[in-house]
């Protein structure tokens, strides 16, 4: 990872995460609103829901040993450790987040069953075959090198153990509507700019990437539907004195991703950007 993409993730989630847990809690990432995306949910059931449901779609029935890639303030890990009282790990490249994620886990009383650490994804600190259960949702469009993520993502998942991946994609390239548009182009560029994205892939080349890595096992979904009200929900949460007062606390790049939001809204419209999701094992 650059140090300039490595130094702008760091300040984006430092400068922005107190922010989000104010306003929407301690879960760092989508929520599920139904197959049809219909469904009325709190915005906090929401993202449990969305847990859940990538559980039950990956099948997990117990895990001992997790990682959560792209911890946030360890909303997924600790829910993923008190649900199969499991000890679990989580890495971030924000020094904030990992200490919020810490206090969290004390105020929870799972302090002893989990752990957070600044640590970049395409260098784990970790032996091989440490993790049964290798979680990482709504953190690949971060890494710079696909292939090298999710080879580490191999290395550090045990042999039989699930490896389950959520991820904002575009829309495959694959299909009768072909390439990418110069206008598509344009509109991911900005989203890459205002969230500090390299860049994203389709859904099929990660699907070649994990079956050429050797994962077995491997299913893929578009959840896109699914997941695509969580935007304008955002929108509409932001629009209050508490938000609005936050944002001016958090600086530029925090207000002007808020003020980007439409960004992803209007791209999940279009059909451009794609919520893509991989489980497999090894």
């Amino acid at each position: 990872m650059s140090s300039n993409l490595y130094q702008e993730i760091k300040e984006f989630y430092d400068d922005s995460s107190k922010l989000w847990e104010d306003i929407w809690g301690e879960h760092m990432h989508h929520g599920y609103y139904g197959k049809g995306g219909k469904y009325k949910l709190d915005r906090r059931q929401a993202q449990i829901d969305l847990i859940e449901e990538l559980l039950l779609w990956a099948g997990v029935e117990r895990a001992n040993n997790i990682i959560d890639i792209g911890c946030g303030i360890g909303g997924s890990t600790l829910y993923l450790a008190e649900k199969y009282n499991a000890t679990a790990k989580g890495i971030t490249l924000s020094p904030v987040q990992a200490a919020r994620a810490t206090e969290r886990a004390k105020t929870a009383g799972l302090s002893e069953k989990a752990e957070f650490q600044v640590a970049n994804a395409l260098e784990m600190p970790f032996e091989d075959n440490s993790f049964d259960l290798v979680w990482s949702l709504e953190s690949g469009e971060h890494m710079p090198d696909k292939e090298k993520f999710l080879q580490e993502c191999y290395r550090v998942l045990k042999p039989g153990g699930k490896f389950i991946m959520a991820t904002w994609c575009h829309r495959p390239t694959n299909s009768w509507a072909g390439e990418l548009t110069g206008d598509e182009k344009r509109h991911l560029k900005e989203i890459y700019r205002v969230y500090c994205l390299p860049y994203v892939i389709s859904l099929p080349e990660y699907e070649n990437i994990v079956t050429e890595i050797g994962f077995k096992n491997i299913c893929s979904d578009d959840w896109s539907i699914a997941v695509a009200p969580f935007w304008d929900i955002v929108i509409e949460s932001a629009i209050n004195p508490q938000a609005i007062i936050g944002l001016a606390r958090s600086g530029w790049k925090t207000i002007e991703g808020a003020l980007s939001l439409s960004l992803m809204s209007n791209g999940y419209d279009r059909g451009l950007v794609r919520f893509g999701l991989i489980s497999a094992s090894k």
